[in-house]
């Protein structure tokens, strides 16, 4: 699966390095025996975030180039799209993008009520109001069934992109945030230290696989 998120992400043309970040040597090993880069980092990272911020230091402490932005793609999305990646880094073209992520549009009442997948909302700005584990907006006066049909709801796709100073800062801010524990949803420590995030939204969908049974899903549907 490793590999496959790596070779996905290095048909993005707007990255100009990609590196596989892990403390585990196992990891280590295979991305080296399928070719691609790796870089060790601390086991103690409370969250994937911290782990790329570590990855940064060290990336621009021994090559000497200090990167604009890093893009912080999930080890579990071996379908992510390479343009979904090109789309996150182009919204550094804005100087006044801090974070850019990505939104989906929901489409079946199954999703929306699942807590595993991410709800969003953003303002006319495309900037992050809130992100749930709920559906939100809350629909009053209409049947949950048919909330769907009345309002367009987003998931949010995983995948980030940072302004590498504000990279840096989001590592040092006081871990978790209220929010943050409420939800189990660390960009909520971010957005609630002041800190917004830019939503692009896309047509693609992407499919993270955290257990057996999704890749099991994943091979009856192929």
């Amino acid at each position: 699966m490793i590999q496959r998120v790596y070779e996905q992400a290095a048909k993005a043309s707007l990255l100009d390095n990609v590196v596989v970040a892990t403390d585990d040597s196992r990891i280590a090993e295979e991305v080296k025996r399928f070719g691609g880069k790796v870089v060790m980092t601390s086991s103690s990272h409370r969250t994937g975030t911290d782990r790329c911020a570590e990855t940064a230091e060290i990336l621009m402490r021994d090559s000497g180039v200090n990167y604009d932005a890093i893009i912080n793609i999930q080890g579990d999305e071996p379908f992510i799209d390479p343009g979904q990646i090109n789309q996150v880094a182009m919204c550094f073209n804005n100087e006044d993008v801090q974070i850019a992520t990505l939104a989906l549009r929901l489409t079946s009442s199954e999703a929306l009520f699942a807590p595993s997948i991410i709800k969003i909302v953003a303002n006319n700005n495309n900037k992050a109001l809130y992100f749930s584990r709920s559906p939100i907006p809350y629909l009053r006066g209409k049947d949950e069934q048919d909330w769907i049909n009345y309002h367009t709801y987003y998931k949010h796709i995983g995948i980030y992109g940072y302004r590498t100073h504000v990279l840096q800062r989001i590592s040092t801010l006081e871990q978790p945030s209220s929010l943050e524990t409420a939800e189990s949803l660390e960009q909520l420590r971010w957005m609630q230290n002041g800190i917004p995030i830019h939503v692009e939204f896309t047509e693609h969908e992407s499919v993270s696989i955290d257990t057996p049974d999704d890749l099991l899903k994943l091979t009856n549907n192929a």
